[in-house]
């Protein structure tokens, strides 16, 4: 045990940028997990929203992943790790305010824009920032462990919100909302960290601010840019339908939620520490297959799983409440293969200093396509069904398939990356 500790001291001393980027995702997961996974909720039992209703937040949710790119591109001059610290602090207004208040519905769209632009900002400076500091011979693992990392701060925010929502410590029904003021408090500490990064980096100059960079959609990287499309909409039934499933169809509430979110993130600890394991000794090609035919076959599942409970073709509550469970603890497992998306492009870069811009381009086409996803589903929900919305997902996962045959992980050569440059 006591190597073990000395082991670590030496690895913090000499890595301290590596382990306070740990720090940093493990205070922004408690923050989202405090406040993100609990919107759902939020909509239904503050107001009362119908599913075409829930289906228009998406709008004002998803939209700063559309600008996110524009304004990493604005502020490339700033480097990553500033740009992170702006991150938070957007998170941390927005979130607090609603913490705070109840405010008029089109207001509170206004609060959840801000939170949620903070939150979009970091999610392509987190990958950027999590390979810049990875080994090279450890990309896979460093990625599965970044993503581990988050999903074991969702499964402890998940078993603290289950507590206090069933034991009444937390609720929706007063106008102060203290889940929200807690996640508040983990986004304050995440700007702290990310301050101290921005110093520690500096110091030893791991990394220095770029300059201002165009961004573009290269032809180099299509098929990534097709993968953060179909993202779009797979998120959207993972996160917004799986779980309005469970809470209009099921009629369960934040508790019941929460509790999923534990199991999901207890799995999802194990797949994703897998998962990078595979990345490393099989490669991104094959894991690509595979998450393909992840996304095709519990899709197809779920729609049936949920055709059933419509059609009331699953005797007693029991099995239909089991099987629903099952489904979207699978669907939230599945969206873990997209960190595959990523170490993709890394692997495919012309340039180390396409991946950030290449990345916040994907957010934004994943976001757009998020949010068509959410209407164009919203209105199959309301005039189809439910589980015809899960159907559509299925098809459109087909594409996945599709890229994981065309695509050839290979270096380019340095006069290809010239090519691209000229």
């Amino acid at each position: 045990m006591s190597k073990k500790i000395q082991h670590m001291r030496n690895a913090l001393r000499e890595r301290p940028e590596l382990y306070l980027f740990m720090l940093l995702i493990v205070l922004v997961a408690l923050g989202n997990g405090f406040s993100d996974a609990v919107y759902g909720n939020y909509y239904k039992e503050v107001y009362n929203v119908t599913a075409q209703q829930r289906a228009f937040i998406e709008f004002p949710r998803e939209l700063p992943g559309v600008l996110c790119s524009v304004i990493i591109a604005a502020l490339a001059m700033l480097g990553d790790y500033r740009l992170s610290i702006i991150a938070q602090i957007l998170a941390l207004f927005g979130l607090t305010v609603m913490g705070l208040s109840t405010p008029p519905y089109a207001l509170m769209l206004v609060f959840l824009f801000i939170n949620s632009l903070g939150m979009h900002l970091f999610f392509p400076l987190q990958d950027s920032i999590g390979m810049s500091l990875a080994e090279p011979d450890k990309l896979g693992r460093r990625v599965g462990q970044y993503a581990s990392i988050r999903t074991a701060c969702a499964f402890v925010s998940g078993i603290i919100i289950f507590i206090t929502f069933r034991t009444g410590v937390f609720t929706f029904k007063s106008n102060i909302r203290p889940v929200f003021l807690v996640g508040s408090a983990f986004f304050l500490l995440a700007m702290l960290v990310a301050i101290l990064l921005l110093k520690v980096v500096d110091k030893d100059s791991v990394r220095q601010p770029r300059q201002r960079i165009k961004l573009l959609f290269k032809k180099e990287y299509k098929y990534y840019y097709v993968l953060t499309a179909l993202s779009g909409v797979q998120k959207q039934l993972a996160y917004v339908y799986g779980s309005w499933v469970v809470i209009e169809l099921l009629l369960k509430g934040t508790d019941v939620m929460s509790m999923l979110t534990i199991v999901a993130s207890f799995v999802g600890i194990l797949f994703y520490r897998q998962l990078g394991k595979w990345l490393d000794r099989f490669g991104v090609k094959r894991l690509m297959t595979f998450s393909a035919l992840m996304f095709i076959t519990i899709y197809m599942l779920y729609g049936f799983v949920v055709w059933a409970v419509v059609e009331h073709l699953i005797p007693g509550d029991r099995w239909k409440v089991m099987l629903v469970y099952l489904m979207f603890i699978l669907d939230r497992m599945s969206m873990q293969t997209a960190i595959v998306n990523s170490v993709y492009l890394k692997s495919i870069a012309l340039v180390p200093a396409d991946v950030t811009p290449a990345l916040s381009a994907g957010v934004s086409l994943d976001h757009v396509m998020s949010i068509i996803a959410a209407q164009v589903c919203g209105l199959i929900w309301v005039y189809a069904g439910p589980q015809y919305v899960f159907f559509f997902a299925a098809v459109f996962s087909l594409g996945n398939l599709y890229v994981a045959r065309k695509v050839r992980i290979e270096q380019p050569s340095v006069a290809s990356a010239q090519t691209s440059r000229d």
